[in-house]
């Protein structure tokens, strides 16, 4: 048995014509899993976002670089979020927590009927001027095969992404985690066709996590006949930064009708963070506080 610990490995790989990923979520899946009770389907799709997501954070190089993947479509689970940092840092929610449907034909959670048709958009905010936006419509909703098709349209870097998350039967994570391998330029035409040919081979993310395997050993399997070179690991895990004040400004948003019909009916508020669930109180005064705050501004301008 390994140590029960999250991280992230990074290697190259094939004398630098390949770069690698890959992550084990176990953990922090389970931690999320747990905060809005959400069904094996819908922990199984947001899981995949969450692994997907610290590894994009870990290609970002600032400290307050931030990476967010929105994953919308007409499917019951309607969206799933999930954003992370540099640091190894990552928070996420399903919009719908309770998502059930029928098993695919091959017995695994459908992801991507949960999901449906939409469309896939990564933001990269690297704390200048405006963020990157990269959109694609889903091709399959599964995640992994959206990701490596957006590599292919937004980015030009032939990518492979493989995303999984099983469930045991009593709902708790049983495997959690993925890998993202990229061809770098100038790949030789013997590089990718034996990459190719590695890749055909691997089935299921959590086939190979659930016995055990390391992030290294994943990436030892992916990249089998290459000469593999560890550039090091990251611990990662699940980590909200809401508060109050960041709360405030969702409230000011809703603009000072809406407030004072709060106020007048409620005397309070209550804001509840849809990425860890805490409950954030706004009594008459605070609200009182806001509206004339939004005065202020007003006569100001």
């Amino acid at each position: 048995m390994i140590e029960e610990r999250d991280y992230i490995a990074r290697a190259i790989a094939g004398s630098g014509q390949i770069r690698a990923f890959a992550l084990t979520t176990k953990t922090l899946t389970e931690r999320v899993r747990r905060i809005h009770n959400y069904s094996p389907l819908a922990i199984a799709a947001l899981g995949r976002v969450l692994s997907a997501a610290l590894m994009l954070g870990d290609t970002l190089k600032g400290e307050k670089d931030m990476v967010t993947v929105f994953a919308r479509g007409d499917g019951p689970i309607k969206q799933i979020v999930a954003t992370a940092d540099s640091q190894g840092h990552v928070k996420g929610y399903a919009s719908v927590p309770d998502v059930d449907l029928p098993l695919r034909e091959d017995g695994h959670l459908n992801v991507g009927a949960a999901i449906g048709h939409g469309s896939l958009t990564v933001i990269k905010d690297m704390g200048f001027g405006e963020p990157y936006v990269g959109t694609v419509q889903l091709v399959s909703g599964e995640i992994g095969d959206d990701l490596t098709y957006y590599f292919a349209k937004s980015e030009q870097t032939p990518t492979a992404v493989g995303l999984g998350v099983l469930v045991d039967t009593d709902h708790t994570i049983k495997a959690a985690g993925g890998f993202i391998v990229q061809l770098l330029p100038g790949a030789s035409e013997e590089v990718i066709s034996k990459l190719e040919k590695n890749l055909t081979n691997v089935k299921s993310v959590t086939d190979i996590l659930k016995d055990d395997k390391t992030p290294e050993e994943l990436i030892q399997i992916i990249l089998t006949g290459f000469d593999v070179e560890f550039l090091g690991t990251k611990d990662v895990s699940f980590q909200c930064t809401c508060s109050k004040e960041r709360l405030t400004r969702t409230l000011k948003s809703l603009g000072r009708e809406e407030l004072t019909d709060m106020l007048e009916k409620d005397g309070k508020a209550e804001l509840t963070c849809d990425f860890c669930g805490k409950k954030h109180e706004f009594t008459a005064d605070d609200l009182r506080e806001i509206i004339a705050s939004l005065d202020e501004k007003k006569t100001g301008e």
